[in-house]
């Protein structure tokens, strides 16, 4: 038996002329549909967004110090440090949507509007419950890179292909359990509905304490 956010998205999408035949058809409309509302060619769902900039920072293979604002969420400069970088703060202005610097990878998850995407970035966006689109966990990649999209898709998924058996999947990349589910996916279809094209941020500099004071990020 399906679970119940499954069995209501599905009359939902039909009726909009898409065709489900498998419960992750409902990730990848849930992808299209995201990325035509940020304004990117691409999106690829995972569980949650500072997964994703992790994801982005491995396949740019990016290696030495990032720049961050002191006040951000405690995940971020985290993220960095397990991604196998170094953590620089600084102490600077910022509403919805942040660069981690020098790289093209944007920290997005207090924003979520229509055209929000920045050409040319990989930038992650957030469906915790206190964000905007509240699937309660859960986070979006978008970006214009074709490449690097085809590689988050099974890169997300423990290194395998969705579109392969397992069994005749050669895997060919090193993957982590980043994965969004189906059923994740059909609350935020659900939700999706009734979300305005304009949002207000709901976090920036004035909404987190500053980080750069504890030695766990100078180590």
């Amino acid at each position: 038996k399906m679970f119940e956010p499954i069995e209501k998205v599905i009359p939902l999408l039909e009726s909009q002329g898409y065709e489900v035949n498998d419960p992750w058809d409902i990730v990848d409309i849930f992808e299209k549909k995201l990325a035509n509302f940020a304004g990117s060619k691409y999106a690829v769902s995972v569980d949650n967004c500072t997964d994703g900039m992790f994801l982005c920072l491995k396949y740019l293979n990016f290696q030495g110090e990032i720049t961050i604002p002191s006040k951000t969420w405690l995940s971020v400069p985290g993220m960095i440090k397990h991604a196998g970088c170094n953590v620089k703060f600084e102490d600077f202005e910022w509403s919805g949507v942040y660069q981690l610097k020098p790289t093209l990878v944007y920290d997005g998850a207090t924003r979520f509007t229509k055209g929000m995407y920045i050409p040319g970035s990989y930038q992650c966006v957030s469906f915790h419950h206190r964000k905007i689109l509240k699937i309660g966990k859960g986070g979006m990649i978008f970006t214009d890179d074709e490449e690097a999209y085809e590689w988050f898709k099974i890169a997300r998924y423990e290194g395998r292909n969705l579109k392969v058996p397992y069994e005749e999947d050669d895997h060919k990349i090193l993957g982590w359990n980043m994965y969004m589910t189906p059923e994740q996916a059909a609350r935020g279809l659900i939700l999706f509905e009734d979300i305005e094209l304009e949002n207000d941020d709901t976090g920036g500099d004035w909404a987190y304490k500053d980080l750069s004071g504890y030695d766990i990020f100078k180590k």
